[in-house]
């Protein structure tokens, strides 16, 4: 029944709804979405009855990683609820996790609009609002209290602005979220990767910078996991000392990856490039990853995933776990519920009773 019910509300969407959203400004679309989804959250009946319509459960997805229970390895990936206002739907959608954000010290209004292009034909957006949000102190005010039942995660950033453009002001813009944010959520994601700043090219993604920045960060106790996000775009040479400097401190694992500033498809604008655009850079560095550490640090696979098998080939190359966001967008908010089941169906054929048995499995240590 749950394959039946996924293929109905798929077509739904395709064939009804998203049509009509196409019409629509993007950022338009995402503000109602948003609204939609913090009203389904706010109440019992409507978490249930959205849980019904896609729900999904297998004990052969659920995991222990890092301490926290995952319900199953697909979550929404930063970016998409950027203030955290979701967390009360989005289990019921039928994610395992999410991230919020990102987040930064100070608050940002957005860079010049537009903020969003859809670019149907590459299966891709393009995304430049620069780290708007209402800041840490102010999320973190209304998050303080509440309890969720499943993991979530916190991506920090560096407030967009020309006052943290330099390595000791953006230590300290970084830090202060830090410390604000140690009694809310479950880890920690260090956003170093955001195309969309008026900076030319991430200062923390330098690892000379980076080393002193997670100095910094663990000058304090850890009191949760901490992962790296990085860009698809890193030379090898950035990508390894980045690595090496990953080594030296607790950090857990390594988000791959975040928006591609490479334009394949000569599209004006400014911004970073989801979906489809930046699949094989992320599979590429997920499996750059997990040899460097012989499979010792997580991986969070994202980028590109629409489908059961796109987030598979993300696992067998060494993500324990898989965050979207675009597929979403183009295919329906099923997706998660479709790409649960088909996982379930993939580890039989291939003869794994659970998930983690695959990781790493097509990886060359």
């Amino acid at each position: 029944m749950g394959k039946i019910r996924d293929n109905i509300f798929g077509w739904l969407y395709r064939n009804i709804l998203k049509p009509v959203f196409f019409l629509i400004d993007p950022e338009r679309t995402h503000n109602q979405m948003i609204a939609v989804g913090r009203i389904l959250g706010s109440n019992p009946v409507t978490r249930g009855l959205t849980g019904v319509m896609f729900g999904y459960q297998n004990s052969k997805l659920a995991q222990n990683i890092a301490g926290l229970k995952f319900k199953n390895p697909i979550g929404l990936a930063a970016g998409f609820d950027k203030e955290a206002l979701l967390p009360g739907i989005l289990p019921s959608v039928g994610f395992g996790f999410e991230e919020a954000g990102s987040i930064t010290a100070l608050p940002f209004d957005g860079n010049e609009r537009p903020w969003m292009w859809r670019l149907p034909e590459q299966r891709s957006l393009r995304i430049n609002y620069g780290l708007k949000n209402s800041g840490a102190a102010n999320i973190h005010n209304r998050l303080k209290n509440r309890k969720f039942n499943f993991v979530l995660g916190i991506s920090l950033a560096k407030t967009n602005s020309e006052k943290t453009s330099h390595v000791p002001s953006g230590i300290e813009d970084y830090f202060e979220s830090y410390k604000i944010f140690q009694d809310v959520g479950d880890y920690f994601t260090i956003n170093i990767s955001c195309p969309n700043t008026c900076e030319q090219s991430p200062i923390f993604a330098e690892p000379k910078n980076l080393d002193l920045l997670l100095a910094k960060l663990f000058s304090i106790p850890k009191t949760k996991p901490v992962f790296v996000k990085l860009s698809p775009d890193l030379a090898e040479d950035k990508l390894m000392g980045i690595l090496q400097v990953g080594g030296k401190y607790p950090v857990d694992g390594f988000i791959c990856t975040n928006l591609t500033k490479v334009n394949k498809f000569n599209h004006q604008g400014k911004g970073g490039f989801s979906g489809k655009a930046v699949e094989e850079l992320s599979n590429s560095m997920i499996a750059k990853v997990y040899k460097f550490y012989g499979g010792k640090k997580i991986i969070i696979g994202c980028g590109g995933v629409f489908s059961a098998e796109d987030a598979y080939k993300k696992i067998k190359l060494g993500a324990s776990l898989i965050q979207l966001i675009t597929g979403m967008i183009y295919q329906g908010p099923q997706l998660i519920g479709e790409v649960n089941r088909g996982l379930v169906k993939l580890l039989e054929r291939d003869g794994y009773k659970h998930i983690s048995e695959a990781v790493g499995a097509d990886a060359a240590i």
